[in-house]
Formats: structure tokens, C-alpha cells, sequence
């Protein structure tokens, strides 16, 4: 193994300057500055590459985990071997553990979550919820709507791109002969599921890192709540009237859940309230509460294996009345494992995102976020800066964007956190592909819901934009 890095260990150390690098001292330790040498340089080329890539996900086939972990990796290769041949190896070790603990928080809390949800798709929660929808006859138009609020409320607690493709599922079987209806309904349901989540802590990658932080506060987030109302509404007030007034072919009673069902549903809230209770009231990380909140669904699975076969629809409202459903005789010995939910979580997502953080830690301990830090908001309005971010979060993912942000943690006042929560959160509407939900239903929808068919909507989703960031100073100029 020594003998395959030789080569590489020797062209690090013969292309590294010696006494050209600036360096300046943070807590008795001597951090280089990177920004104009090569290995800076360089970084930043990687990471647009990968980046790029990552962008182009769908059209190259290539997962954007693969690029972004690559581009990680090989950036803190470049900035180990710069520290490694001054002798400082360990000030870049401690700087990438920084970075990886950061990450590792994330992926606990997002694992839960996701297991969570996998869970209840497991047990016919989402299909239920879709039949009970599509039994009750409603029209184009009320549909859309009722679409829109679900997605709304619903991404609060689950991540923007499962609401988004859960609706999406529902607007594809009630509006099949209807391509304007589906168009329009994917476009509400994109919005709204992006600012549903930006008024809670944990209904977003931007505000899950903006919580963990600590920078605003628990409470302080629902405090967005009616700006993030206005964001999606207005916009949706405007495509109603695009809206055909027919009403969809209904069907039958929906299907029941299996086994398990509700119980899901309680303890996955419960998990909720656990990691809130651990941040507010015992100064731990949501993570830690999540994971404990993990063990709630690990004791259901275990009783619903022990009790799998003797599980009988005669008794199961008897046993089961608080928490579950009468189950169909096809469904009684379906079994139930928690580990298969969690081997089929989304990998792909929770690697790309250890890529970006890492290669965004990376290049702030570079010194670029300094500088982007000092262009954004030294000498530049705070407001400006914020809604600078939120429309760039429509071209480069959001949470990538308000870790940036958080890394370079501007002096600026509580107001300000929260409206860079809130654009960054939002901002990924304005474009299809500045979001997970807008790409996730631009898969699931193709030839319907597209780049195109979204940009033609952009003024008006830029009026909500503006719109919810006017409700925001005008309700919460107490911030400020």
C-alpha cells in the first residue's frame, strides 16, 4: 500500500510552494490561505465539475453521489498534502472531522426520518391516503387545491421530494386525460411542498441545518408559517383560473392499511417531539432524540413479528382499536422488518449531500467562503444578500447553499437568519430543477411536468417569492 501512494506522495510534495502560501492564526493554530494557490484553484474546479454533474443527473444517468463524494475526497486530498508537508497534518485532520461530525448529525436525523417514512409506505399509509382522495369525487379544481395544502402541511414533517411524488401520484391517477390539470398541479404541488417545509425545523434540509446550528431557535421557525402561506398561495390563486372545471372519474372505497398502519403515524410524531425535547430541554443534538425515536419503531416491528401469526382480522380492532385498522385477509402475514426500510433508503441523496458538505467545508477551510462571506454581506444590505441567496438556491441545491451560508455565519440580526432560511428554502421553486421535489417530479412526470412547462410560471412564482418575503418584514419586523 506504501508503495502504490509513493508516486503520489512525491508529486504532492514537488508541486507544493514552500514559503508562498499567507497563513494567519485561529485559536493558537496556524491556518493557511489557500485562495490564490493552486490547490484553491483547483478545488474550486472540482467541486464545479462534480457539481455540474450532479445537475445533469438526469440526462447523463449518473448519480449525483458519485461525482460530489469523488470531488470531496479529492479536494481534501489536495488541502492534507499542502498541511502534510509543513509538518501541520493534524490541523487538516481536525478540520475534515469538523466537517464530518456536521454531516453526521444530518444523515442520523435524515436516516430516522426516512426509515420512518419507508415504514409507513410499507404498510399502505400513502396508497390509503391517495384511494381515500381519489374515492371522493373531486373536481379539476378542488383537487388542485386540496393537493396543494396536503403537500403544504404534509412536507412540514416529511422531506419536500416524498410529498412531492406522493401528490404527484394522486394528481397523475384523478387528471390522466387532463395534461394542462397535471401540469399545473405539479407545478402547485412543487411550491408548495418547498415552502411548507421553510416554516419548520425539520421540514427541510435548509431549516434541519439552520435548527441544528442554533442560530434561530425551535420556536422561532413557525414564525414563517404565514409568509410560507403566502408564498404558495399566491401563485396558486393565479394558476386557479388555468384550472379545467370537469371533475375526474372517481373510485371505490379505499384499501385498508395492514397491519401497523397508524401506530407508525403516532410514533413517528412522537419521534418528532422527542428530538425537539432533546434540543430545547437537554442541549442534545435532534439526532440523538431521532435516533431514540428509531428504537420506538424497532419495539413495533419486534411486536409485530412476535405477534404475526397470531394476528386475525377478528381480533385486530380489538388489540389493535387506539392505534390501527381492520386489515384485509391478503395482508395478515405480511411481515415486517425495520431493517429492510432502512437498507432501502434513498443512499443516493445522503451520500450527495456528504459530498457537498465536505467539499464545502473543504473550501471554507480553504478561506473562499471568507471571501464569499465579505462579498455577500460587508458592505452589502443584509436583505439584499438574503434574496441574492434565495434565487441562487434555484440553480444550486438549497441545502448546499445555506450550509454554505451558515459556514460563513454572518454577523447579522435574527430577522436576517430568518429570511435567508426562508429564501433559501423557497427559492429552489423558482426554477424545476432548483429543488429535490421539482426534479423528483420531473422523473416521475416526464413529458408533462418539464424545465419548460415550470419556467413558463416563473413570474408568477416569483411573486410569491416576494410576496412572503414582504409578509415576513411586515409580521416579524420585531426581529429585526
Amino acid at each position: 500500500m506504501t508503495q502504490t501512494f509513493r508516486p503520489l506522495a512525491l508529486l504532492l510534495l514537488y508541486l507544493l510552494p514552500t514559503l508562498a502560501i499567507a497563513a494567519e492564526a485561529t485559536d493558537g493554530e496556524i491556518i493557511l490561505n489557500l485562495t490564490k494557490h493552486w490547490v484553491g484553484y483547483l478545488a474550486i474546479a472540482i467541486f464545479a465539475v462534480a457539481y455540474s454533474f450532479a445537475m445533469i443527473e438526469e440526462v447523463i444517468e449518473l448519480n449525483k453521489s458519485k461525482p460530489m463524494v469523488l470531488a470531496a475526497s479529492l479536494i481534501w486530498v489536495f488541502i492534507a498534502g499542502v498541511y502534510a508537508s509543513g509538518g501541520m497534518g493534524e490541523i487538516a485532520g481536525k478540520a475534515f472531522r469538523s466537517s464530518l461530525e456536521s454531516y453526521a448529525e444530518l444523515f442520523l436525523f435524515i436516516m430516522v426520518s426516512m426509515a420512518y417514512l419507508n415504514a409507513m409506505e410499507d404498510r399502505g399509509v400513502f396508497d390509503n391516503l391517495r384511494a381515500w382522495l381519489l374515492s371522493k369525487g373531486f373536481s379539476y379544481r378542488k383537487l388542485f387545491w386540496i393537493t396543494g395544502f396536503m403537500s403544504f402541511f404534509m412536507s412540514s414533517v416529511c422531506n419536500n421530494l416524498t410529498t412531492a411524488l406522493l401528490m404527484g401520484a394522486v394528481v397523475m391517477s384523478m387528471g390522466k386525460d387532463n395534461k394542462n390539470f397535471l401540469t399545473l398541479s405539479a407545478i402547485n404541488i412543487v411550491v408548495s411542498a418547498n415552502a411548507g417545509g421553510a416554516y419548520s425545523p425539520f421540514g427541510d434540509i435548509t431549516t434541519l441545518l439552520v435548527w441544528q446550528s442554533g442560530v434561530v431557535p425551535f420556536a422561532d421557525f413557525y414564525s414563517l408559517f404565514i409568509p410560507s402561506v403566502v408564498n404558495f398561495a399566491l401563485p396558486a390563486a393565479v394558476m386557479h383560473f388555468w384550472i379545467p372545471t370537469q371533475y375526474p372519474a372517481a373510485i371505490g372505497k379505499p384499501p385498508s392499511m395492514k397491519r401497523g398502519g397508524l401506530a407508525m403515524i403516532a410514533l413517528f410524531l412522537l419521534t418528532i417531539i422527542t428530538a425537539v425535547c432533546f434540543e430545547n430541554f437537554l442541549e442534545l443534538p435532534p439526532a440523538a432524540g431521532m435516533l431514540a425515536g428509531l428504537t420506538y419503531l424497532k419495539f413495533l416491528g419486534f411486536y409485530l413479528q412476535k405477534t404475526e401469526a397470531k394476528a386475525k382480522t377478528s381480533d385486530f380492532a380489538h388489540v389493535y382499536k387506539l392505534f390501527q385498522v381492520d386489515l384485509p385477509d391478503t395482508q395478515k402475514n405480511q411481515r415486517f422488518d425495520v431493517f429492510k426500510n432502512v437498507a432501502d433508503l434513498e443512499w443516493d441523496t445522503l451520500l450527495f449531500f456528504y459530498g457537498v458538505m465536505v467539499a464545502v467545508g473543504g473550501l471554507n477551510f480553504i478561506g473562499y467562503l471568507t471571501l464569499a462571506s465579505d462579498v455577500l454581506y460587508v458592505g452589502t444590505d443584509p436583505t439584499i444578500a438574503n434574496i441574492i441567496v434565495g434565487i441562487l438556491s434555484a440553480f444550486i441545491d438549497n441545502g448546499t447553499i445555506m450550509f454554505a451560508v451558515l459556514t460563513m455565519h454572518p454577523d447579522i440580526s435574527q430577522g436576517q437568519w430568518l429570511l435567508v432560511t426562508l429564501t433559501a428554502g423557497v427559492g429552489g421553486s423558482l426554477l424545476a430543477i432548483g429543488s429535490a421535489a421539482g426534479v423528483g417530479l420531473m422523473g416521475q412526470m416526464k413529458g408533462i411536468y418539464t424545465f419548460s412547462s415550470h419556467l413558463k410560471w416563473m413570474p408568477v412564482i416569483l411573486l410569491g417569492f416576494f410576496g412572503s418575503i414582504a409578509t415576513h418584514f411586515l409580521l416579524n419586523g420585531h426581529y429585526f
